[in-house]
C-alpha cells in the first residue's frame, strides 16, 4: 500500500479505530512517562510511584508527583494532531472510536469524544480522580485549590484516577476498544511504540478481520512489518499528509 491509497482507504471507510501513544502529545510538550522524572524525581523508578504498593507506602508522596504532572498538562494545549483527530471523529460520526493512552486530557479538551464519535482513555486521566472506597470518579480541582491527597464529595481519601503497573486496564474501555478495532475498516496506530499490551494489541483485531491498519511513527516499530502502511514522521505531520486530498 502506498500513501495515496492508504488516503483512499480512510476517506472511503465507514468505521475508523485509532489508538494514540506519547508522540501524540509530544508535540505540545507533555514529556513521555519516563521524560517526567527530573529533577527531584530523577532518583526514583517508576514503580516508585505509580504502584498499589508504593501509594500504601507513601501516599502523600505519590500524590506530589502526581500534582505536578497535573499542572504541566494543564498548562500545555491541544496540537494540530489533537485538532485533525476530533475533525476526522467529526467527518466519520459514529463510526469513529478514538483509544488513546496518554492521560493528559488533550484529546478532550480538543474536542474529541463530543463530536458523534466515542473515546475511551485506556489508562485513565490526569484530570480526575478515584474514590479510594467507592470507586466514584471526581473531577480534580484548579491545581490551586487542589489539597492532596484530595478527599471525595463522600468524605474518602482519593487515588489517581490512572492504571498503575500490576493494575488491569479497564475492563469495559478495553472490551470497547477490542470490538471498535475489529470491526474497523480502517485503524490508525499514531505516536505509539506498539509495545505496550494489551493496547498494542488492537492492530491486530483490524488486521484478523481483513481491515487496513495504517502507522503513523517517527520510527519503527515492533507493529511494523505487520501493518497495511506506515508514515515516517511525527503524529501531527503524519495526518496532514493522510488527510491531504488526493
Amino acid at each position: 500500500m502506498n500513501l495515496a491509497q492508504a488516503r483512499a482507504a480512510l476517506r472511503d471507510a465507514r468505521r475508523v479505530a485509532v489508538l494514540t501513544g506519547a508522540g501524540v502529545s509530544a508535540e505540545s510538550g507533555i514529556p513521555t512517562f519516563r521524560d517526567a522524572q527530573t529533577g527531584h524525581w530523577a532518583r526514583f523508578r517508576p514503580e516508585d510511584l505509580a504502584s498499589p504498593g508504593a501509594y500504601q507506602r507513601d501516599p502523600e508522596m505519590v500524590w506530589e508527583w502526581y500534582a505536578g504532572r497535573y499542572r504541566d498538562v494543564l498548562r500545555a494545549e491541544p496540537n494540530e494532531a489533537h485538532r485533525l483527530l476530533a475533525w476526522l471523529e467529526r467527518e466519520k460520526g459514529k463510526g469513529y472510536f478514538l483509544a488513546t493512552q496518554n492521560v493528559d486530557g488533550l484529546h478532550a479538551r480538543a474536542g474529541s469524544g463530543a463530536l458523534g464519535g466515542r473515546m475511551v482513555e485506556l489508562h485513565g486521566t490526569l484530570l480526575s480522580a478515584r474514590d479510594e472506597q467507592t470507586g466514584e470518579v471526581f473531577p480534580l480541582p484548579e491545581p490551586g485549590a487542589l489539597v492532596t491527597p484530595p478527599v471525595s464529595p463522600n468524605g474518602h481519601r482519593m487515588r489517581p484516577n490512572i492504571v498503575w503497573f500490576g493494575e488491569y486496564l479497564p475492563e469495559e474501555a478495553l472490551q470497547a476498544a477490542a470490538e471498535a478495532f475489529a470491526a474497523a475498516d480502517v485503524a490508525l496506530i499514531v505516536g505509539t511504540s506498539g509495545v505496550v499490551y494489551p493496547a498494542a494489541g488492537l492492530a491486530f483485531e483490524t488486521l484478523g478481520e481483513g481491515g487496513v491498519v495504517i502507522e503513523i511513527n517517527p520510527e519503527e516499530t515492533e507493529l511494523s512489518p505487520h501493518l497495511s502502511f506506515s508514515l515516517r514522521d511525527t503524529a501531527s505531520r503524519g495526518l496532514v499528509a493522510l488527510l491531504a486530498p488526493g
